[in-house]
């Protein structure tokens, strides 16, 4: 799903965000470069630290510790800094709210499989 919504986003043309309402075109027409960045690498980050997850690998630690770090920053700036909130609703903090869970529990899982020996 991650994966999907990233390629959406970044692949959204002038003409795609033209055909929004006004108030979401203000918002999808002005996203910082830098949250594209944190956008990757809390998606692909994400996936690719699952992947180690299934593997039983600890170096799935590092690419699901960026993923939660750039899911704090992506989703703040979303949250706090555009109009979000106030386009879409008081519903609009639930998605980000389960995705820095999501990433947290994930990252939570690896290290406890390593304290207990089954993540190597």
């Amino acid at each position: 799903m991650g994966i999907y919504n990233f390629y959406a986003q970044t692949t959204m043309s002038a003409n795609e965000i033209s055909s929004l309402p006004a108030a979401e075109q203000a918002i999808m027409g002005h996203i910082p470069l830098w949250t594209t960045i944190a956008f990757a690498l809390g998606v692909f980050g994400g996936t690719i630290g699952s992947i180690g997850l299934l593997m039983q690998k600890a170096w799935s630690k590092t690419p699901l510790f960026l993923s939660l770090i750039a899911v704090f920053f992506q989703m703040g700036y979303w949250l706090f800094f555009t109009k979000a909130v106030e386009v879409y609703g008081p519903t609009t903090y639930i998605m980000p709210l389960v995705v820095i869970l999501i990433a947290y529990l994930l990252l939570k899982l690896c290290l406890n499989g390593m304290q207990k020996g089954y993540i190597n």
